[in-house]
């Protein structure tokens, strides 16, 4: 983190390598902190506010966050009917990242302790009610943030089976054919698809010679630095089952690659073959761009996202009978809760689930 004369900002820049390295964060997560206190700093000196003592006034920076596009200048714009800069998320997402920056000058002695106070509500367990704390239950500190706003319930659309299959005939490329079916029947991420090694597909009936036990075709999703800034965003390594649908799109692919005749010979699975570099890693970028063509050589009047490819998925397989538990392991989620912004029920099997119920019937004896 620098500032307007190039000077490394100490105490700023030590959090963000400790976001990245102490806890293991993404290069994406950690660049979304940065761009974040990017605006909060902008803001502080605009306002002549000195950032570690600012915390008791981010009621007025939530303000100059909704309602000034210029980052760097501290007139307000706001009035009737005016439309906000940056919506509720946004804004909490940005929170998010002061309060960790706030908290850690803190920890690290660059600021007082005082500044906890101004951005949490500090309290402990003992001032819960009797009948929430339970008997014998351990006195723990709580914190809660003062400075949030309400975000309004918002979901993820999924892409329709119809879309699917208008941008898969869209195709001009096994590369891109491939990549959807990576998305809409894989359930990657496109980050996750973009990262994929040709070490991580087993696409063959016995991988025990690969060492690996895992009986039939199938692909790994790891975690691991990747040059095209790709990162699985779980910790933890997950083997998806592949169907022949994916690995004969595979095939087709290998086929044209070979026969491209690449400067790069990269390990990649993805790589540019039309545009870029060639034989490069593709960029987890480069998919959403790809998924924008294909929409528009599709007719396909909205934006098609890879997210939505995911969450077409996911209803898929329950639709198809699966159950949450294998959804949650398929898609990488630690929390079963994250799973159900993913579901998106077929409305046939909403109305199938209706007509199980067993019809009203006269009570016995004639009772009313």
């Amino acid at each position: 983190m620098l500032d307007d004369e190039l000077r490394v900002v100490g105490c700023v820049d030590e959090f963000l390598r400790h976001l990245r390295f102490g806890q293991d964060c993404a290069e994406g997560t950690t660049a979304a902190y940065a761009s974040s206190l990017v605006l909060y700093l902008n803001w502080c000196q605009t306002t002549s506010r000195e950032w570690r003592e600012a915390g008791a006034a981010l009621g007025a920076f939530i303000l100059w966050l909704r309602y000034t596009p210029d980052s760097k200048s501290a007139t307000v714009l706001i009035g009737p009917g005016r439309e906000p800069v940056r919506g509720e998320r946004r804004v909490n997402a940005i929170l998010t990242a002061v309060r960790g920056l706030l908290a850690f000058a803190v920890t690290a002695g660059e600021a007082r302790p005082e500044v906890m106070a101004q951005i949490y509500e500090l309290g402990s367990t003992l001032d819960l009610p009797t009948e929430l704390r339970g008997e014998g239950m351990a006195v723990l500190p709580r914190a809660k943030a003062r400075h949030r706003l309400s975000e309004p319930d918002t979901t993820v659309d999924r892409a329709s089976d119809e879309e699917a299959v208008a941008l898969l005939r869209a195709c001009r490329l096994a590369r891109d054919r491939f990549i959807l079916l990576l998305l809409g029947r894989a359930g990657l991420r496109r980050s996750e698809a973009a990262g994929l090694r040709r070490e991580d597909l087993h696409f063959v009936v016995d991988s025990t010679v690969l060492g690996c036990p895992v009986q039939g075709p199938h692909l790994h999703v790891a975690r691991r630095a990747n040059s095209n800034q790709a990162w699985a965003k779980s910790r933890h390594a997950r083997c998806i089952p592949a169907d022949w649908l994916v690995v004969q799109a595979y095939d087709q692919w290998c086929w044209e690659r070979k026969n491209r005749a690449l400067p790069v010979d990269s390990d990649y699975v993805l790589v540019n073959i039309a545009r870029g570099r060639l034989g490069e890693p593709m960029t987890p970028g480069a998919l959403n761009e790809l998924l924008d063509r294909l929409a528009g050589r599709a007719g396909i009047e909205r934006a098609v996202s890879p997210h939505m490819l995911r969450h077409a998925f996911a209803s898929n397989v329950l639709d198809a009978g699966g159950a949450i538990d294998e959804v949650q392991q398929l898609l990488g989620h630690r929390s079963p809760s994250s799973t159900q912004v993913y579901i998106h029920p077929d409305f046939g099997r909403q109305r199938a689930a209706v007509e199980r119920v067993a019809a009203l019937r006269e009570p016995v004896g004639g009772a009313r």
